[in-house]
């Protein structure tokens, strides 16, 4: 099939013109602040709620539900199992790239036809895991759990896919923020308050399965403000954009002698291509050696961040004595308070520095936090000390991945593609995450906690020799050119 051309998103209006930057720091303020109370902010903000909702539904509250029934130790911990699809939902992401949802997508658009469609689902399958009883039928608990995973996942591949169509390069950031705030608001909701309803419900009368049930009944019920959220947002014009490119190119499949379409064929086919040209387009305008440092910076950025993070919780209750409750309450309070202000810094930082400066800022504050555990490993059960850290560390953690997003969001530039290649990026971010940083407990045990903290500083030095790699072959000047938006699309 003959190549077509997606116009640039700011060429064809699916973008506003770009704004000159004020001159005056106190402008650049107020137009810092004043990107937050855009509507389209709002609504990645209820989104990003929508998303982070289910996820404590099907672990930390469900293993809480589980043990409140008296469930074998051994099976709760077989539940994290149920965690898989938020792995591997890139295997799927393909999928929302190259199908329309039937009718939704016709009503409300190609993004939001998922949208919905994905929130009427996770409602009816919260609501089944909360009518389901773990001590009668734990099977059919995990079935349910693992089918709102599913959802939940599918959920974040379209919002994410959405949320970077949205918004104008130097808002990604802005965005991004929106989304993480609402998105931990809705983790507090189903982890704390879906709790303390169970508690508050049971004095009413209620016995412990319909006290859980009502709790989970009402999580259900919140999906609401995602729907509303959905029906109130615009459609990225961008989707118009691929509709118009599909059928250029004869992607509206083969008719049968009675003129019906082979949908699934199509489908299929649609699935397939998308996959192919999300990796052509991602490799196709870069040398090897550039995509390979790309793919390494990806899963390195974070490295310093995940390796202590990882080993933070053995080391305040277990290195320092400090209880269960004392780092409970700092890290709801102090830990959550600074996280959603360190994303919003980082929406500020993305908004008015050059993508490569952000990073280096990200790179280098989020480093720099381990230096506060290094000395509480000095000075002991300290308190006040330790409020003081983990509040750093979440502050600077939050910059960091907001920063860090908002470059990954950077390199999903055809919306074509956008859910496939956002998804595989952000399944290679979790590699550092998880498999680099496995080790550290060992680490830690080999060479003390100072000394394993100021390693994980240090853990930070590849990325940001990458960083500097990248920056010196032109990299971020060719994401930050307009006409590198567009996207050559072929069946």
């Amino acid at each position: 099939m003959k190549p077509v051309r997606i116009p640039p998103l700011r060429e064809s209006g699916a973008l506003p013109p770009r704004a000159d930057k004020p001159g005056s720091g106190r402008a650049r303020w107020s137009e810092g602040l004043a990107v937050y109370l855009r509507w389209p902010m709002v609504v990645v903000l209820v989104l990003g709620f929508s998303g982070g909702l289910p996820l404590a539904l099907t672990g930390a509250t469900l293993q809480v539900w589980m043990t409140d029934v008296k469930i074998d130790l051994g099976t709760i911990g077989l539940f994290a199992l149920v965690g898989l699809p938020y792995t591997v939902k890139f295997l799927w992401a393909p999928l929302i790239d190259a199908v329309e949802v039937p009718v939704l997508s016709r009503l409300l658009g190609r993004r939001r036809g998922w949208l919905m469609f994905t929130q009427l689902l996770l409602m009816a399958a919260i609501a089944a895991l909360g009518m389901a009883d773990p001590a009668a039928s734990p099977l059919l608990v995990a079935v349910c759990a693992l089918v709102v995973a599913a959802v939940s996942a599918t959920q974040d591949i379209v919002i994410d896919a959405f949320r970077i169509e949205c918004f104008d390069a130097e808002e990604q950031g802005a965005g991004i923020a929106c989304y993480v705030a609402g998105y931990r608001i809705g983790m507090l909701a189903s982890g704390a308050a879906a709790l303390f309803l169970v508690t508050a419900v049971q004095r009413f009368g209620l016995s412990l399965h319909g006290a859980w049930m009502t709790s989970y009944l009402t999580m259900a019920a919140l999906v609401l403000l995602g729907i509303a959220a959905t029906l109130m947002a615009r459609e990225p014009r961008g989707s118009a954009q691929v509709e118009a490119a599909r059928d250029a190119v004869a992607y509206r499949g083969p008719q049968s002698p009675s003129g019906v379409k082979h949908s699934w064929a199509e489908a299929g086919q649609r699935v397939r291509d998308t996959a192919i040209r999300a990796f052509v387009d991602f490799v196709q305008h870069r040398s090897v050696r550039t995509v390979l440092a790309i793919l390494a910076f990806v899963v390195l950025f974070k490295l310093t961040d995940a390796l202590a993070g990882v080993m933070t919780a053995p080391f305040v209750t277990g290195g320092l004595g400090f209880s269960r409750d004392v780092y409970a309450g700092i890290i709801k309070v102090f830990g959550l308070a600074a996280s959603l202000a360190g994303g919003f810094a980082g929406g500020f930082v993305a908004r008015f520095l050059p993508l490569s400066t952000s990073l280096w800022v990200g790179a280098i504050v989020q480093a720099a936090a381990n230096l506060a555990f290094s000395w509480q490993a000095v000075v002991g059960a300290d308190v006040g000390w330790l409020t003081f850290a983990i509040t750093l560390e979440n502050f600077t953690s939050g910059i960091g991945t907001v920063i860090f997003v908002a470059y990954l969001s950077a390199l999903c530039r055809n919306p074509l593609n956008t859910a496939t290649q956002y998804g595989l990026l952000t399944a290679l971010s979790a590699v550092g995450r998880t498999f680099l940083a496995a080790p550290g407990g060992y680490l830690a045990k080999a060479v003390g906690w100072p000394v394993f903290f100021l390693l994980c500083i240090l853990a930070a030095i590849p990325g940001l020799v990458l960083l500097a790699v990248l920056q010196r072959s032109g990299h971020f000047s060719a994401l930050q050119q307009p006409g590198d938006t567009a996207a050559q699309a072929s069946s």
